[in-house]
């Protein structure tokens, strides 16, 4: 199997191009475990597949892995999947639509004109790409999360062990749970991360943000992503982080949320669309038997 390995931020992943090579995602997703492993396999945050979408309205669609096999949604994996779009030479334009688990997406993408090392068959590189991720997804029927089905979470009260946690929380296509803090570096989120990501409350698990407002136009968030733990970065908890952070009074809708792994430019726009903004980068590629 030929693969790609690329990452956002310092959230790495191995992409797999299901229309080169002619295998399908079920053909891949049993090996999940093995491949994402950092000592046995390639080592990485998670599988995106490139495959043929199953709707005229997109024109690629993502198929993306979490290191323990599970299906689901991921903003900086998106990004590594449009700038190979474009790069690879499948998608040779600036602008297309990406079909994903937690529907259809926009994309853009900042060329830089004239280089084009990466793959050879582009008219130049990608310097940054804007991923439109749709309306969040608010009430506890869409997140999931148990509870009246309508309602929306915003600074509740969550009991988990001897702590409680105000939490708000927020679907991206997947399930946020954001709790803002004094001080992220004071978060012990290996051990809070995953009694969240457990808690029986979220039906299907759910990622964890921890969330420290430095200005009203900036967050430093630190991610617990579910099925894969502690990343550097999490571009749909960036997301959601934004959006939790204005629910909740605690910031704008538009700021930059800082990462252990670098910067992404979040707005949660008027017309409800939450708008990502960040960078991709390729960092080898090669061949693994399967």
């Amino acid at each position: 199997m030929d693969f790609v390995k690329m990452q956002g931020l310092g959230n790495d992943f191995i992409l797999v191009d299901c229309l080169e090579s002619g295998l399908k995602p079920e053909d891949i997703q049993p090996r999940a475990v093995s491949l994402c492993d950092r000592r046995f396999g390639i080592g990485s945050d998670g599988l995106v597949l490139v495959c043929a979408p199953n709707t005229r309205d997109a024109d690629l669609r993502m198929v993306f892995y979490n290191p323990d096999s599970s299906e689901g949604m991921c903003g900086n994996g998106l990004r590594c999947f449009a700038k190979y779009a474009y790069e690879s030479g499948r998608l040779p334009r600036d602008q297309f639509r990406i079909e994903t688990i937690g529907g259809i997406v926009d994309v853009a993408l900042e060329i830089e004109v004239g280089r084009g090392e990466d793959f050879g068959k582009a008219l130049g590189v990608v310097h940054a790409v804007r991923v439109d991720m749709g309306p969040p997804r608010l009430s506890r029927q869409q997140i999931p999360m148990l509870g009246l089905p309508s309602e929306r979470v915003v600074d509740e009260i969550l009991a988990v062990g001897d702590q409680e946690f105000r939490v708000t929380c927020v679907s991206m296509g997947n399930p946020h749970c954001v709790v803002f803090v004094d001080s992220v570096f004071d978060v012990p989120v290996e051990s809070w991360g995953p009694q969240i990501e457990h808690h029986p409350v979220f039906p299907e698990r759910t990622n964890v943000e921890f969330a420290q407002v430095l200005a009203p136009d900036r967050l430093k968030v630190r991610v617990w992503e579910r099925g894969a733990g502690i990343t550097l970065a999490c571009g749909t908890g960036a997301c959601a982080s934004v959006v939790a952070g204005s629910l909740a009074g605690r910031s704008d809708r538009k700021a930059t949320v800082e990462l252990p792994g670098g910067s992404l430019s979040i707005e949660w726009t008027e017309n409800d669309h939450v708008l990502m903004t960040g960078p991709a980068e390729t960092v080898f590629s090669g061949t693994i038997g399967l």
